[in-house]
């Protein structure tokens, strides 16, 4: 009988799988390497177990010791595998920018979740960084991981991952294209292809709000090109000791658009239904086209699942909030499609100012439409009632209709786009839209704003 012992030892030997339509405009080969096949879904998988073995073995990691980690999710599944089977327990530290599925899958596997914010820096005592170290040093027997500077992490891609994609090749890969989050999976894998062929290429792909690649260029680094960004599981806003930049040739970026994009065509085009970073990575191969000859050998590594982001990525509302479906926008209708549904939120000309403002605070809005009894006769704007508020302290109990302003243009359902944009001026912040039931919505300069593709 052939079986594995445990689930551990059906990790890795991850196939290698042609790209067909979305490189069409290549000549060369692209092959990706598809880590979703390990059992947790993951590249990380492999790592997770390596540094948990090499913790064992020195003594870091004691038996029903607790193993504590800050992740963006995969290498806490990882861990998760590795602390079911051996008889540890968990805690997984995670920022509040990661998928709910991701958290979900975590608890599901038996680890404590802990959620911190996305946007404080590293060495803020609120950062994932801070709380899972400051967790490793107050639980006792416990083993803070380290990912990022932990070197199994890149020894584990060393071992593995760097010889299967040498061999799956035939050693005709001529470069290796991957996302760079920790560092391990580019160096460790660059170190095994460069030692058998220096000629190799290793490309990292980089998001916008990351200092990978600045720093690869130039040697800063620059706190300027730290920012909140949405793709998951790549770019840094430190540099971990595991990215050895003298293996890496160059890095490319990739917008968090391309990268939703790319993840939905993947699943799409390829059938291959993987993660975020994916997205990123394909991306970024086409994005190196003019680096590759036609006899070229391209490995691109795709992390993780398309299972983790079905909240978000392959979620029509998620992408349309942030603009990042291509729907043609050509009318006043196409404007407001994220709320139509909701109801028209306005205030009535006898009503205090007070009303209006609970109603721009509980809607988190800046503009409100004003009725009578004979339809829409004003408006009320945020700024006009703190220009009036510095004028009158007591403007809270007074009647809207003391301090409106000209009511909001009305214009057609289908009133092209140009033709709305040009009656928000600085004058008018809005534009009511007659809707084919009759009732009204109404149109923002954000709304305007989040169209803009």
């Amino acid at each position: 009988m052939k079986f594995a012992k445990n689930i551990l030892e059906t990790i890795g030997n991850t196939p290698l799988v042609k790209i067909n339509k979305l490189t069409a405009e290549l000549d060369c080969l692209v092959l990706a390497k598809v880590e979703t096949f390990n059992p947790g879904n993951s590249v990380k998988d492999r790592m997770a177990i390596k540094m948990i073995e090499d913790a064992e073995a020195d003594g870091r990691l004691q038996p029903g010791g607790t193993i504590i980690e800050g992740t963006s999710g995969n290498t806490g599944m990882g861990l998760a595998l590795g602390a079911i089977v051996k008889g540890y327990k968990l805690i997984c530290v995670i920022t509040d920018k990661q998928s709910k599925e991701k958290m979900d899958i975590l608890r599901a596997v038996g680890a404590k979740v802990i959620v911190c914010p996305t946007d404080v820096e590293p060495d803020d005592p609120r950062s994932y960084y801070s709380v899972s170290k400051r967790l490793g040093t107050e639980i006792p027997n416990s083993w803070y991981v380290n990912q990022y500077d932990n070197p199994s992490n890149a020894i584990a891609h060393y071992e593995q991952t760097g010889p299967e994609i040498w061999e799956q090749t035939q050693g005709k890969v001529t470069h290796f294209v991957v996302g760079v989050g920790t560092g391990g999976t580019i160096s460790g894998v660059a170190k095994y292809l460069k030692e058998h062929n220096p000629n190799i290429k290793i490309w990292g792909v980089d998001t916008y709000g990351s200092v990978f690649k600045k720093y690869h260029e130039t040697g800063i680094f620059d706190e300027n090109e730290i920012y909140s960004y949405i793709t998951e599981g790549i770019g840094e806003d430190i540099l971990p000791k595991n990215v050895d930049f003298s293996l890496i040739d160059g890095f490319t970026k990739v917008t968090d658009k391309d990268a939703a994009v790319y993840t939905r065509k993947l699943a799409l085009e390829e059938g291959i239904f993987v993660g975020n970073s994916a997205g990123s990575a394909i991306k970024g191969v086409l994005q190196l086209k003019e680096h590759f000859k036609p006899d070229d050998v391209v490995v691109v590594l795709f992390h993780d699942s398309g299972s983790r982001y079905v909240g978000k990525m392959f979620n029509d509302d998620w992408m349309r909030e942030r603009g990042f479906l291509d729907e043609e926008i050509t009318k006043a209708v196409d404007l407001i499609k994220n709320h139509k549904d909701k109801s028209l939120v306005i205030v009535r000309t006898e009503e205090l100012v007070s009303h209006a403002i609970d109603r721009m605070k509980k809607y988190n809005i800046s503009q409100i439409p004003v009725i009578d009894t004979t339809g829409f006769v004003g408006s009320v704007d945020e700024s006009d009632l703190f220009r009036s508020y510095l004028e009158d302290k007591n403007i809270a109990d007074k009647p809207i209709k003391s301090v409106m302003g000209k009511s909001y243009p009305i214009v057609k359902s289908s009133t092209p786009v140009d033709e709305v944009s040009k009656l928000i001026t600085k004058d008018n912040h809005a534009v009511l839209v007659e809707l084919e039931n009759g009732k009204h919505h109404i149109i923002t300069k954000h709304d305007i704003i989040s169209n803009i593709n």
